[in-house]
């Protein structure tokens, strides 16, 4: 083991965070580069990030868990998507089918509150994520949309298709922006894996019973269409919004592929990741990306950080950082 001087450890000094120099969200990030814990990290991702879209031959994957678009980030996502800053967007149901009852509502969540009478909520059919209300009426909206698309573009009571192709049908029947009819457009795959864990499923099963539909849903076939887009590329990158199952199923395509095809370049080059899972219950959503390294997701000498930080705090922050470097606004 190589034995270090004291000089080895004391290279760079902290430079105190001045708000006097910072004129943008992009100043704001670079000086707090100079500072210490997540503040840090946060001024390091965004350097990772610059590099990781700036990079031609990267493949840029989001994978969006929680409820991200209920709390006011869909719009964010969307920017994303209409500056090709992403590639392919992973996603729980549970964004998507929020992003359709904004589609179909014109905005359908509200500003409520975490302090409040759930048993009064439910009599009034209006739906609580934290401190965001949902009325069920928007639901309702969103069900009549789905319907009408589905209606009007499956000719077939049977269907049988991936989650992602269904979802690029519904995109290119929405004529508002929003991130299902803007992947539809640039065409950025959506791939939701846990697809039954959802609102947007459960309509799906109602169609089946009252409507007449066969929903038989591939789910395995989205598997092999993200490795056919992965082995195109040369560079493969991650931004991680939370954990779940997006971000793991977006990590095991190289050790499936690894079985397969034995490519040459294994695991992701850049990553940042925004979370606030812990890795010593040793949880898959708190894995590190060291412990991910074993496995092959990530390339022995990636570049990548951690962000221990509500996502709806950090993640704006950043993304709003980067749109700012790139000099987009």
């Amino acid at each position: 083991m190589k034995t270090h001087q004291k000089e080895d450890f004391l290279i760079k000094k902290v430079k105190p965070f001045n708000p006097k120099m910072v004129k943008n969200v992009n100043d704001l990030l670079t000086a707090l580069k100079d500072c210490g814990f997540q503040g840090r990290n946060l001024g390091l991702a965004l350097d990772i990030l610059e590099k990781m879209v700036s990079d031609k031959s990267c493949l840029t994957v989001l994978t969006l868990s929680g409820a991200m678009v209920p709390a006011g980030m869909g719009e964010l996502i969307s920017v994303l998507m209409k500056h090709e800053l992403i590639d392919i967007l992973i996603s729980t149901g549970a964004n998507i089918t929020h992003d359709l009852v904004d589609a179909a509502s014109n905005v359908g969540h509200y500003i409520g509150s975490p302090n409040v009478d759930d048993d009064e909520l439910f009599k009034h059919r209006i739906n609580r994520i934290y401190d965001i209300f949902l009325p069920e009426d928007n639901y309702d909206k969103a069900d009549k949309l789905l319907l009408n698309i589905i209606q009007s573009s499956i000719e077939e009571k049977e269907v049988k298709i991936t989650p992602s192709e269904f979802l690029k049908i519904i995109g290119n029947k929405i004529t508002t922006d929003c991130i299902l009819s803007i992947a539809a457009k640039k065409n950025i795959p959506i791939f939701v894996p846990a697809f039954s864990d959802s609102e947007l499923a459960l309509k799906l099963i109602k169609y089946d019973f009252y409507e007449g539909y066969d929903f038989q849903f591939d789910i395995l076939g989205d598997v092999k269409k993200f490795g056919d887009i992965v082995k195109k590329h040369e560079e493969y990158g991650t931004i991680i919004v939370g954990g779940g199952v997006p971000r793991n199923w977006a990590q095991q395509i190289f050790p499936m592929l690894d079985q397969f095809d034995k490519i040459t370049k294994m695991g992701y080059n850049y990553s940042v990741r925004i979370h606030s899972a812990m890795e010593y219950d040793g949880g898959l959503s708190g894995s590190t990306f060291s412990e991910a390294k074993s496995w092959g997701k990530y390339s022995l000498e990636s570049k990548h950080v951690s962000v221990w930080c509500d996502a709806t705090i950090a993640l704006p922050i950043l993304i709003t950082g980067l749109l700012q470097r790139l000099k987009i606004i």
